[in-house]
């Protein structure tokens, strides 16, 4: 009973959170108990009634800190952003917010990364579920079937992420025992909710069933914009899952399909082509504006050199690992995307309040400001989806057709690459490139059994953080939240992470 009046909570103060909190919201709380089904013909009548109730998934995702006070938390891209910094890929001139994550020391079940982490994630799970509850699955509504698409797409996806936080999953194929995470359904799906560790083979189980629903679904739908979940967002989250778990084919299928229509930017937008929604590649973001904007408290603030913010302030500028970006050939046009050495190179856009620490060797240029601090948040892109269908082609052995599938990519970024074949690590070398600062780097990491080394000669890296971590270190999961261990009688401490 205590978990259930938990978890309420968190619904209740999300919805009140990211919407209006209508009349008839609060007089539906006032009713002894809204069953599934009065709630589904309700919203089957009258399809718009589920719109509000979506939407607070997707504004969760951007929600400044549901646990304290904390600039290092502002949702998904704040996850994000915390296990970029555990690579060594990115690099913090100074410590200050994420340093801890930057030292792999932000772990332990008492601290606020994993606490957060958790309560994210399943605020979003349980407003997912709401939205299931609410609407029929037995709607042929094309809207009711939208809304139903888009819960279980990021239910599905909060899973994904949350089983790849709190587990080891490699080798994929002999994690499937180990105690994984909690599973919540909605009333009308006739499932028990599951609160132990339940085995890694399950979890992955929901997930692919989620996203494949999602797929179903949403096929058909056109959303009002970017910020919604859509039918390639849905294959593309699909492409991720398929990714993980090694099902190579259905992960070409996936990102092919997730693409389609799609264009992969040009040379001549990379500057300003991680900032905005309107972006021709992006697939799936969050359009800010003046006031859903975090300002300190943003991803912006974090990462961009050029932005009033913590790095562009000085606080603690980012930058790309010395190593890494020596590796860039000459010709790659995202070299520019990072400060030479002489720090002559100039950003198209700065905020005049900033400092110039965006001359800093190594610094990162790629993520920009748009006059206004209101720059958008990008969940994924194109690009992405042709490295995983690369990557997929190269783990079965078919590196020439992966070399013709990357080339979409590197026509456009380096035109004196012409591999005839390419290998898995190539394709990961090109994520680490392509998709630097957007969330994937330390995934990739996990999935592919690799640790990192800081500690290399002429290593620019901070010197308290000169890391060397083995892949397969407990570092690269976090404890479960002391709080659900207390809670939940059916994760005891004694069934916690080491």
């Amino acid at each position: 009973m205590k978990k259930n009046i938990f978890y309420l909570i968190l619904i209740g103060a999300a919805m009140c959170i990211t919407t209006s909190c209508s009349d008839d919201f609060f007089d539906v709380k006032t009713t002894n108990r809204l069953t599934a089904d009065d709630a589904a013909a309700a919203t089957d009548a009258d399809p718009s009634k589920t719109a509000s109730f979506v939407d607070a998934i997707y504004n969760v995702l951007v929600q400044y800190d549901l646990v304290s006070t904390n600039h290092d938390s502002f949702g998904l891209m704040a996850v994000l952003h915390a296990r970029d910094m555990m690579t060594e890929d990115i690099v913090m001139s100074k410590l200050h917010w994420f340093n801890y994550d930057y030292q792999h020391d932000n772990r332990d079940q008492t601290y606020r990364r994993t606490n957060v982490v958790w309560t994210y994630f399943y605020t979003a799970i349980a407003n997912a579920n709401t939205v299931l509850a609410m609407t029929s699955p037995e709607s042929v509504n094309k809207e009711i079937l939208a809304a139903r698409g888009q819960a279980y797409a990021l239910r599905g996806m909060s899973y994904y992420y949350l089983i790849q936080l709190y587990q080891h999953l490699y080798p994929i194929s002999g994690s499937g025992d180990r105690p994984g995470i909690p599973l919540y359904y909605a009333q009308n799906e006739g499932k028990e909710n599951l609160l132990g560790r339940n085995p890694v083979k399950e979890v992955l189980a929901q997930i692919e069933e989620d996203l494949t629903t999602a797929v179903d679904n949403l096929k058909g739908w056109t959303r009002n914009s970017k910020n919604q979940v859509d039918y390639s967002v849905a294959n593309g989250l699909l492409a991720r899952y398929y990714l993980l778990s090694e099902q190579w084919d259905k992960a070409v299928s996936a990102a092919q399909e997730a693409r389609s229509g799609y264009e992969i930017m040009p040379a001549s937008s990379l500057f300003d082509g991680f900032m905005s929604i309107n972006n021709a590649e992006w697939m799936w973001g969050y359009d800010h504006n003046a006031e859903t904007t975090s300002l300190y408290a943003s991803f912006f603030s974090q990462i961009s050199n050029t932005t009033g913010g913590y790095a562009g302030l000085g606080y603690a500028p980012r930058l790309i690992d010395k190593r890494l970006y020596e590796s860039i050939p000459a010709t790659d046009e995202r070299l520019k995307l990072f400060q030479n050495t002489a720090g002559s190179l100039v950003p198209a856009n700065a905020d005049p309040q900033t400092t110039v620490v965006w001359k800093l060797p190594y610094a990162n240029l790629k993520f920009g400001y748009d006059g206004a601090f209101t720059m958008d948040y990008m969940y994924m892109r194109a690009s992405e989806m042709v490295l995983i269908e690369a990557e997929a082609l190269a783990q079965k052995g078919s590196g020439a057709q992966a070399a013709t599938v990357l080339k979409t990519l590197l026509s456009k970024r380096d035109p004196a690459w012409n591999a005839s074949s390419v290998t898995v690590d190539d394709v990961w070398w090109q994520r680490r490139i392509e998709l630097w600062g957007e969330g994937a780097s330390c995934f990739d990491l996990q999935r592919l059994n690799k640790g990192i080394d800081r500690n290399y000669e002429g290593s620019n890296h901070e010197a308290a953080s000169k890391l060397t971590i083995p892949a397969g270190d407990n570092r690269w999961i976090y404890q479960i939240p002391q709080r659900e261990t207390n809670e939940n009688p059916e994760i005891p401490e004694s069934a916690n992470n080491d």
